[in-house]
């Protein structure tokens, strides 16, 4: 077996790491209740409506602090060459575009631009996909302008996925808390330094933030949040895990953030079925059928940091334990990523399931279906 470096690397972290994750943890926790007091006092509240699920007034603008919480520390323990400025002004754009929409409303067009503009900064600046690894065909070089124009397109879906995820209480704060834990990890074993540290602090941030966001919430983080975690993870995934020579480097993101690529997907496939604009706001979340179904806010929110614990895993054991190293498959790496992989497979199944994502022929339901109407047609 080949994964002891790879996991000494993860596991025996530069103290930048752990001080990034404390700092930006410390300031979440102290600054979020402030921002709160802010947003009710400027009257950037989520007032109780028909798509809302708060009963109670609940100020947004948490973005504001989870900014300070990674921008603080960034400033302090990142190197600040050209690629990691470039993400911190593309985080400062993206958070802009978001408050402005928490304070005032913005159009659609108005923050798809803005969202393109955070993306547009940050790739124009050097952080874009310069190359792909895939197993079989290997390193395959990519144009500045393709790479630049895929990067761009990477981040903005990555930041509306985020945002679309952002609906129940806690539920953004903590899918993001775990894909920037597993960036983390990936990140180390990869020695790609400066990105691990940005996401122990992303991880801090969010944690500290859920801890009054989770249900029930004393705040939102409202776009200003979600476009700025959306923002940061594209951002990671792009200069710490897809620049590599990793063969199966594709995978790691793809792994990591499944569940907003699954909501959105879904969501945008069903906008389209009836003719809605992809833009228009609806309960058809996979969160908001989890609530159909007879989930409370907690419930669904639990089960679905355990499905993205369970995918993120996919992408760790991807990385850690590899079943077919050197041309030789081993075993207990085969065997462990075998049983990681049925895990995933059933969590998954289950989801299906009980959303009833993909329907099941049940021929016992049919007929009390249309039994029913006969009675109802008869009454």
């Amino acid at each position: 077996m080949t994964i002891a470096p790879q996991l000494l690397a993860a596991l025996d972290p530069p103290r930048e790491v752990f001080f990034g994750f404390a700092i930006a943890l410390v300031i979440a926790l102290a600054l979020t209740p402030v921002i709160g007091s802010l947003a009710r006092r400027i009257g950037a509240v989520d007032e109780p409506g028909e798509r809302r699920l708060n009963t109670l007034p609940i100020p947004r603008l948490g973005g504001l602090a989870l900014f300070f919480a990674i921008f603080i520390p960034s400033l302090t323990l990142l190197n600040l060459t050209k690629p990691q400025r470039a993400i911190l002004l593309g985080a400062a754009v993206a958070t802009a575009v978001g408050a402005i929409d928490d304070l005032r409303g913005l159009v659609w067009w108005q923050k798809l631009s803005g969202q393109v503009l955070a993306a547009s900064v940050t790739a124009g600046l050097g952080v874009y996909i310069d190359r792909f690894t895939f197993p079989v065909v290997g390193i395959q070089a990519l144009p500045e302008w393709l790479g630049i124009a895929v990067t761009v397109l990477w981040i903005v879906a990555i930041m509306n996925m985020i945002n679309f995820l952002d609906g129940l209480d806690g539920l953004a704060a903590g899918v993001c808390a775990i894909s920037a834990f597993t960036f983390c990890l990936i990140a180390l074993s990869l020695d790609r330094v400066q990105p691990a540290i940005l996401s122990a602090i992303v991880l801090g941030a969010a944690l500290g933030f859920l801890r009054h966001n989770y249900y029930p919430a004393r705040i939102f983080m409202g776009d200003s949040g979600a476009l700025l975690l959306g923002f940061v993870l594209a951002a990671i995934s792009v200069q710490g895990l897809l620049k590599t020579a990793a063969a199966v480097a594709l995978a790691f993101p793809l792994f990591v953030l499944a569940l907003p690529i699954l909501d959105t997907s879904f969501v945008v496939a069903r906008r389209l079925k009836h003719g809605k604009p992809i833009y228009e706001a609806d309960r058809s979340h996979l969160h908001h059928r989890f609530l159909e179904r007879g989930f409370t806010q907690r419930q669904a929110v639990v089960t679905m940091y355990c499905w993205c614990a369970t995918l993120a895993g996919a992408a760790l054991a991807t990385r850690f334990m590899p079943p077919h190293e050197h041309g030789r498959w081993e075993l207990w790496p085969t065997l462990a990523a075998a049983a990681i992989g049925l895990v995933v497979i059933g969590v998954s199944a289950y989801v299906v399931y009980v959303l009833e994502i993909v329907k099941v022929a049940r021929p016992g339901s049919r007929r009390s279906a249309r039994q029913r109407e006969r009675e109802q047609h008869d009454a």
